[in-house]
């Protein structure tokens, strides 16, 4: 018999959408599935259409939350699973009809399924999505998605799906933002295999009022300081030495978060301008003068940041 696939969908005034999610799930030619629905204190009318589809379909299961937000949502939505395997969906996002069939069908214990996704908008999809989006595909393509991590998540938010024990010894959906960040860490750190399908199965939907645009559990400074926690404590050598590269404003914010966590390092620029000038009290250093035997979060974006990727293959980069 197929393993029942649990899919956990966070809602919160999700109406404009909804219905068109849950109708691209129930066109699924995969059958075998419950949608647990956590709708989070909506406050529109997103609750009595999810009694309506649920009323007509037992394997919509709605759930009720005071406003606690999307992980603790998700959470709660992960507690009143009963399936086997276990994958997210978003409320303003589309399924593929294959979606479910090809990703339980590639699922085995040990490995994080991950499906190719695509960006669509009504007003039209940004250079910058698309470019994040073609990047994305393509480290699923090489099963390379534990690579780069430091740059971007690595993993689509609502394109995995992993057996339940699998997800339960990653930590479930955790207990930090930015959450699909986090659960991808600790996929690597768990040594999940990635297994791809190279298949578009996923349609994320731009649109103003998007989470991510939006919450404040999503800004940037959450990502630094996620980023920073895990490569201290998975990828730091401490038998090497440390070189910052890059003191813009993201530079400037992982110097300081070292520092308050009173981590070693050199400071580096390649920034003719800014070599030999004084920040938080560290002199910054050229660029070209460091200790390419020290291991290097580089935090320089851009042409310049394409550069330095070309130059130290082995840097962590941060941007």
């Amino acid at each position: 018999m197929e393993n029942l696939v649990s899919i956990i969908m966070p809602v919160r005034n999700g109406l404009p959408f909804l219905a068109m999610c849950i109708q691209s799930i129930l066109a699924q030619t995969f059958s075998h599935w419950e949608l647990i629905v956590v709708d989070d204190n909506s406050t529109d009318q997103t609750w009595e259409e999810l009694m309506r589809f649920a009323s007509a379909d037992s394997r919509i299961i709605p759930v009720r939350t005071n406003g606690i937000g999307i992980l603790d949502a998700l959470n709660v939505g992960a507690t009143k699973a009963t399936g086997q395997i276990i994958t997210r969906m978003d409320a303003d996002d589309l399924m593929e009809s294959n979606k479910l069939a090809l990703m339980s069908k590639a699922c085995v214990k040990g490995t994080v399924v991950i499906g190719m996704v695509n960006y669509f908008c009504e007003q039209g999809i940004g250079e910058g999505y698309k470019n994040y989006a073609s990047w994305l595909n393509d480290l699923t393509v090489m099963k390379a998605n534990y690579k780069d991590m430091y740059k971007e998540c690595t993993i689509p938010s609502s394109c995995w799906m992993m057996f339940r024990s699998d997800f339960t010894k990653c930590g479930g959906f955790g207990s930090r933002y930015p959450e699909d960040y986090d659960l991808a860490f600790r996929m690597r750190r768990n040594a999940l295999q990635i297994k791809p399908v190279k298949k578009v199965l996923h349609q994320w939907r731009d649109h103003p009022k998007r989470a991510s645009r939006n919450d404040t559990n999503y800004a940037d400074n959450r990502f630094t300081d996620l980023k920073l926690e895990y490569f201290l404590f998975d990828d730091r050598d401490l038998k090497f030495g440390l070189t910052l590269i890059g003191a813009g404003k993201k530079g400037k914010l992982i110097a300081q978060r070292l520092m308050d966590k009173q981590v070693d390092f050199k400071w580096a620029t390649n920034n003719p301008r800014k070599i030999g000038v004084d920040i938080f009290g560290k002199i910054l250093i050229n660029e070209q003068t460091i200790d390419q035997s020290n291991q290097l979060i580089i935090a320089v974006a851009g042409e310049e940041g394409k550069v330095l990727r070309t130059k130290y293959t082995s840097g962590y980069f941060f941007c």
